[in-house]
């Protein structure tokens, strides 16, 4: 019988509101910070390509378990577009395909196009994209010349407000569901208009209920580590339940908890009739997640174990 690999590094649990640097991919990001961290298992939720900056929650342990919760969720975005240029990839890195000289659209021009876009709209994904064709990214299709059909895909976009407009440059805040391709939008955006237009900046601002404002840059984290430790870099840490705040709570008596961590439905008084649940035992430990079951019972879906 082989025996099980020891994993290596510190058990830490709890999530960190990394702002992810310009021009390293979140992957790259993720092991930087892993490292740092000298944590034994963390993942991100939601990659942002290297040119675009900004907030990458990244889980450490049994943080994990809630990632896909934070993947789902709708994300806020500040998009600096370039119009008037379109490029192969929709952003700064891609090569020009048309141009346009002295781009000059009003905000009267906008404020035509962009209601347009806000709500349930489609999109077709971009070519530079990480979706997969017959097992292929797209993007390394992309990168052999070769393009293929795309179906289009639903998104929605809850807000779409301009911040600022100056010559050809259009500064706009983006609320958005998740798969959102922001160099879709701001492509889409700029062929409505007339002159074409690619992403110039891009920065994520807020997942889920984190606005971004207790970010921290990898710097800052190696600054902390030098000066204080593991155990100052252990506060800045996120609760793993800070991911889920808008989800109703139930709390459980230790008896009713036993049964419930040993995977059984259970009948909790005053409980709410439908959906997702945080759950914790007594006042405070957090145990993990769970669903209403058409009975009223809740049924576990996620537990930490802590």
């Amino acid at each position: 019988m082989a025996r099980r690999r020891r994993q290596s590094g510190r058990k830490v649990n709890g999530i960190l509101l990394l702002d992810k640097p310009l021009g390293i991919s979140s992957n790259a990001a993720l092991q930087r910070v892993k490292k740092l961290f000298n944590a034994q298992k963390a993942g991100h939720t939601g990659s942002l390509d290297p040119l675009a900056t900004g907030l990458l929650p990244i889980c450490f342990g049994e943080a994990t378990k809630m990632s896909s919760f934070l993947l789902d969720a709708d994300k806020s975005y500040e998009v600096v577009v370039k119009l008037g240029v379109k490029t192969t990839t929709g952003d700064a890195e891609g090569e020009i395909v048309s141009q346009q000289s002295d781009v000059k659209i009003t905000q009267a021009q906008l404020n035509d196009v962009l209601p347009d876009f806000i709500g349930a709209i489609e999109q077709i994904p971009p070519m530079y994209s990480a979706l997969k064709q017959n097992g292929q990214p797209l993007y390394k299709l992309a990168r052999q010349g070769i393009e293929v059909e795309r179906k289009p895909r639903q998104v929605t976009i809850h807000d779409l407000n301009v911040i600022s407009l100056k010559d050809d440059l259009l500064e706009i805040h983006v609320r958005c569901s998740k798969g959102t391709y922001i160099r879709t939008l701001a492509e889409d955006i700029g062929d409505q208009i007339g002159c074409g237009a690619h992403v110039a900046r891009l920065r994520r601002v807020s997942v889920a209920a984190f606005d971004g404002k207790e970010m921290l840059t990898i710097d800052q984290l190696e600054e902390l580590f030098e000066t204080q430790g593991f155990e100052a870099m252990d506060e800045t840490l996120l609760p793993i339940d800070s991911s889920l705040g808008q989800w109703p709570e139930i709390k459980l008596t230790d008896d009713v908890a036993y049964f419930l961590k040993k995977g059984q439905a259970v009948l909790v008084p005053k409980a709410p009739t439908h959906g997702w649940v945080r759950i914790y035992a007594g006042q405070e430990r957090f145990l993990g997640v769970g669903c209403i079951l058409d009975d009223g019972r809740v049924a576990p879906k996620r537990l930490v174990n802590m």
